[in-house]
């Protein structure tokens, strides 16, 4: 993500480490921390509820009941108000500084979504949407990173309606969140919530049965469920649709499959149940940006060295 000018035109570079650029709006605060120098143990904490995403650098992340991780450009984490973290820029320096976004969202803001989302998007299983699972450590699909940029610009923009313009992005934001982490939970708790949801044993049946065909048709039967209520339900839960989350199911397990080098092209694609080798080949190099044969033949590359 690239800050733009009007920040650098404007912001005050006080001090090496964290300095704080503020922009304050209606329901939110957009804080952008710069750090020129290592330092350690930098200890940050907000009042409100705040999503922190990395533009550029190195953090590594100590908070409370987790272990220590690094925070990479590309990454995001969402944690609650009072949230004590600690800090370390092991590489931060002059020509290479750190620099990370806090966007600090009213918890009106969050639950007036909340309520929205459980009167449009209600789940499967009837339970409510509700505040994420906080400490939630991330990865921006493009999604979130293009309305996180488009908020860059907004709040250093100087609009007369900037807050209406940020209040519609931050409508986005929440649900685009709150439906990354509802993916989170389907895909690595499937096993502990199957047998209570619906929405949990579809994306258990997906994975257990990911080298065969699978279809709209058969997954809204499986869930008893009509084609278009199926497909809606499931897009409004996990922010993508059930084509998407098999595809993104088989590349997972073609990566691993590709990790061999005796394992043909064929073979992968076939074991992975896609039908054939030019669509495999395609949805492979949207998701990994190579070819599989390539990202095959990089893998042996590393291995020898």
């Amino acid at each position: 993500m690239q800050l733009s000018n009007a920040y650098f035109n404007n912001r005050r570079l006080e001090t090496l480490v964290e300095n704080q650029t503020t922009y304050t709006l209606n329901n939110a605060a957009m804080h952008v921390f710069e750090t020129h120098q290592q330092a350690e143990q930098i200890m940050l904490q907000f009042d409100q509820p705040v999503l922190a995403s990395m533009l550029s650098g190195k953090k590594i992340m100590h908070l409370r009941d987790h272990e220590s991780f690094n925070f990479l450009p590309g990454e995001s984490l969402i944690l609650p108000s009072k949230e004590i973290m600690c800090i370390d820029f092991p590489e931060a320096k002059a020509s290479n500084p750190t620099r990370c976004l806090a966007m600090a969202i009213s918890e009106d803001k969050i639950k007036q979504m909340l309520q929205v989302m459980n009167e449009t998007m209600p789940k499967l299983d009837g339970k409510e949407w509700a505040l994420m699972d906080y400490n939630f450590h991330f990865t921006n699909d493009i999604g979130l990173y293009q309305i996180l940029q488009r908020l860059l610009f907004l709040f250093t923009e100087n609009h007369p309606s900037k807050d209406l313009f940020v209040d519609n992005m931050l409508s986005e934001l929440i649900v685009r969140i709150l439906q990354s982490n509802e993916r989170k939970i389907y895909t690595e708790k499937t096993l502990e919530i199957n047998n209570s949801s619906r929405l949990g044993y579809i994306v258990s049946f997906i994975r257990e049965n990911i080298y065969q065909p699978l279809s709209i048709e058969t997954l809204s039967k499986k869930a008893h469920m009509s084609e278009s209520h199926f497909y809606r339900v499931f897009k409004n839960e996990l922010g993508i649709s059930p084509v998407e989350f098999i595809n993104n199911e088989r590349i997972k397990l073609a990566v691993s499959l590709l990790q061999d080098p005796k394992r043909t092209i064929k073979e992968v694609f076939m074991e992975c149940g896609f039908e054939s080798r030019s669509y495999f080949n395609r949805v492979f190099k949207r998701k990994k940006n190579v070819s599989p044969g390539e990202y095959q033949a990089n893998v042996v590359r590393e291995k020898r060295y």
